[in-house]
């Protein structure tokens, strides 16, 4: 072990002293070199190997990177040039593609009006380690003011959240002092937005990084008050994801909060954040730094109680996210808990009594560095499969380094090997039952899934999350996957996978407009140094004078699809990492016609969001199926209308809504296609 990793350092130094110009020929910023030593330290952690002088050639090797990164940031050029080659591999594959791809997105953020900017923590810029504050943050949607308009809610680390409140026809004003919902330098991860006391008004859920979570009660008019403490939701720790579902069916939406666990230490940055770990992404093999995740029952009166022990949903995972589905259609939803550094948990719902896990029993082998997991039907046979996003996988050194010209069969790839390269059994504590990239699950009934990711080609490079939706309103459910690093890592892509007929996925990013950003804008200034006085100690100083402007590659983390105009068709609104948002506007209903309905679901005897309803529209011959669980995208759960693509259907035969109370409804007068269809729970 000793050997390998002084191995590593002298490649590292080589690298320093020898090859800044391939990396940079190649689009790559040399200061990754960093993450690759922290990978090696954790290596050496992991296996019980006293490292520490090869830690500190390690540690020397990486400096003289950094000192030299500088003059070797990415090319952006070389970049696009390599991005305009992945688009004719793309245009090319396409050809024969089975699915419609003639139209396009494309960026109206300046048109919007939304000013909003991502900032990050410095140990995502300028003092950056391998931490899990460069996961970056999620977005939310919600009709906060009952106007018939989504509205946007987007969450930061550094400034302030910003609600966005949307005037119709692509417009946006700024709302948020208005609305009382900044929460400035709360080093915010994300949002979500439910109605918990079934008035009418969704309500917002933000977690925080050692800040404190924050429950907003909506009290009308686009305006919140602060309720955390009094409804006992207050948590601090190292909360990420929050997922709203009604566990007990009590007709009362209860909270799933994820943590992910201990990775910050006491100190304090600039901004009020908690220092991240030198050996964040090793603290899986700490237990003492295990942070539970928290089940809330909702107990009426906005007030809630953790039962997390009570009803043995204890789940210790390193988790970001969770997605829950009624697999065993007893209503009672169940609960998939994401482990971003180890084995996912599927836990089964005891009737609203109690959880029991039983991974193995549906999902035999789970990825290893899992982010996020959403329950939909692809191939319209009314089952809800899987798909579960895998970004840790692929930050092997090994992988990184040839994937650093944008090779396809790289980034299609399965990461397994790689990581057999560079992490030990102890590390991984244990890799039987995993997988090691994306994973897609084919619901073949009774209970029983297969495995189907590299059949379907969902396999992504890099990816946080997915946004699932009719994008080209076909009856087919495609996705939009968020990927890349930021600084100081290459570019990477956002994927839309188009659903060819429920039988493969075609990679259609660059079809679409996706790819490459609007302008062709991969890049920006990502911080600056003052080498003369507060900065002149740091190493990507050396050498230098002045003031010093360090570049960083653009990246998305949480998106979010909708029908942001109102014209037929789903956009797309991401939420991207220490930059501002992109607001993807689809001209679908330009190129053809677009046969669509949109359902508003409205529980009475259910809790008032439907969530946790299944709903099928019968048309044109055919049953499309979608579950309402709100998740919208990374992190996030929203409160939208469910849209269903018709294809060439002329007419909506019916439209069927199982209620999590137990009804079934089914309508079959005044379904409007190409229109909203609001559905009411009809009381006993």
């Amino acid at each position: 072990m000793q050997q390998t990793l002084h191995k590593l350092a002298v490649e590292l130094q080589d690298l320093a002293t020898k090859g800044a110009g391939r990396l940079r020929r190649c689009g790559f910023g040399i200061a990754i070199m960093l993450r690759l030593f922290r990978h090696a330290r954790f290596f050496a952690r992991g296996s019980g190997v006293n490292g520490s002088v090869n830690a500190a050639l390690l540690l020397a090797a990486s400096n003289m990177l950094l000192a030299r990164a500088a003059d070797t940031q990415p090319d952006a050029a070389i970049t696009l040039t390599l991005l305009e080659s992945r688009r004719q591999q793309q245009a090319a594959a396409a050809k024969n593609a089975q699915v419609f791809y003639g139209f396009q997105f494309s960026d109206r953020a300046a048109e919007s009006g939304i000013t909003f900017e991502h900032r990050i923590v410095d140990d995502a810029g300028k003092t950056y380690k391998a931490a899990h504050y460069d996961h970056g943050n999620g977005l939310a949607v919600a009709d906060v003011d009952g106007d018939g308009l989504l509205d946007l809610y987007f969450t930061t680390q550094l400034g302030t959240n910003e609600l966005w409140r949307n005037l119709g026809k692509g417009r946006f004003e700024n709302i948020t002092a208005k609305a009382g919902v900044g929460l400035p330098d709360q080093i915010a991860v994300t949002a979500s937005f439910a109605d918990i006391e079934n008035d009418g008004d969704p309500d917002l859920f933000v977690t925080t990084v050692r800040h404190g979570n924050h429950l907003f009660e909506n009290l009308g008019q686009g305006r919140f008050r602060d309720i955390s403490k009094d409804a006992g939701v207050d948590y601090v720790g190292h909360s990420s994801g929050a997922v709203f579902f009604d566990f007990d069916n009590d007709g009362l939406l209860d909270l799933f909060v994820a943590n992910v666990g201990v990775y910050t230490s006491n100190e304090r940055g600039r901004g009020g954040y908690y220092i991240a770990f030198p050996d964040a992404f090793s603290g899986h093999l700490f237990p003492e730094r295990m942070e539970v995740s928290i089940l809330y029952r909702n107990l009426g009166g906005r007030k809630f109680k953790d039962v997390s022990k009570e009803l043995n949903l204890r789940d210790g995972s390193w988790s970001g996210d969770a997605a829950f589905v009624d697999l065993n259609q007893d209503r009672f939803p169940d609960l998939y808990v994401v482990n971003m550094q180890g084995d996912d948990r599927y836990h089964e719902n005891q009737g609203g009594k109690g959880f029991v896990e039983k991974t193995a029993a549906h999902f035999l082998k789970t990825p290893w560095g899992s982010m996020q997991a959403k329950f939909f039907d692809y191939n319209q046979d009314g089952r809800m499969d899987l798909f579960v996003t895998d970004m840790h996988s692929d930050m092997t050194k090994p992988q990184t380094e040839q994937a650093l010209n944008f090779r396809l069969d790289i980034e299609k790839a399965k990461s397994e090997p790689y990581c057999a390269i560079q992490w030990t059994e102890e590390y991984l504590q244990g890799s039987a039952n995993n997988i090691f990239g994306n994973a897609f699950y084919e619901n073949l009934g009774k209970g029983k899934f297969v495995e189907v990711s590299e059949r379907l080609r969902v396999e992504t490079y890099w990816p946080w999350g997915m946004s699932v939706g009719d994008l080209n309103a076909d009856g087919y459910e495609d996705m939009f996957v968020t990927a890349g690093m930021g600084y100081p890592f290459r570019y990477a892509i956002n994927s839309v996978l188009l659903n060819e007929r429920g039988e493969q996925f075609l990679d259609s990013e660059f079809l679409v407009g996706v790819e490459p950003r609007g302008r062709q804008r991969i890049e920006k200034n990502w911080f600056t140094l003052d080498c003369d006085e507060s900065d002149k100690t740091h190493e990507l100083c050396a050498g230098k004078t002045g003031k010093l402007v360090i570049t960083g590659t653009l990246s998305s983390r949480s998106s979010a699809t909708f029908d942001l105009d109102n014209d037929g068709d789903l956009d797309l609104v991401t939420n991207d990492l220490n930059d501002r948002p992109q607001m993807l506007i689809s001209n679908l209903t330009e190129k053809k016609r677009v046969q669509f309905l949109k359902i508003k679901l409205i529980g009475t005897k259910s809790n008032r969001d439907g969530l946790g309803a299944t709903v099928t529209v019968r048309a044109g011959g055919k049953l499309l199926t979608q579950y309402s669980d709100g998740k919208s995208g990374y992190l996030s759960q929203s409160l939208l209308p469910l849209y269903f693509g018709l294809g060439d259907a002329t007419k909506v035969e019916s439209v069927e809504v199982r209620w999590p109370s137990g009804q079934t409804q089914t309508v079959f007068k005044e379904l409007p296609i190409g229109g909203m269809l609001q559905i009411i729970e009809v009381k006993d």
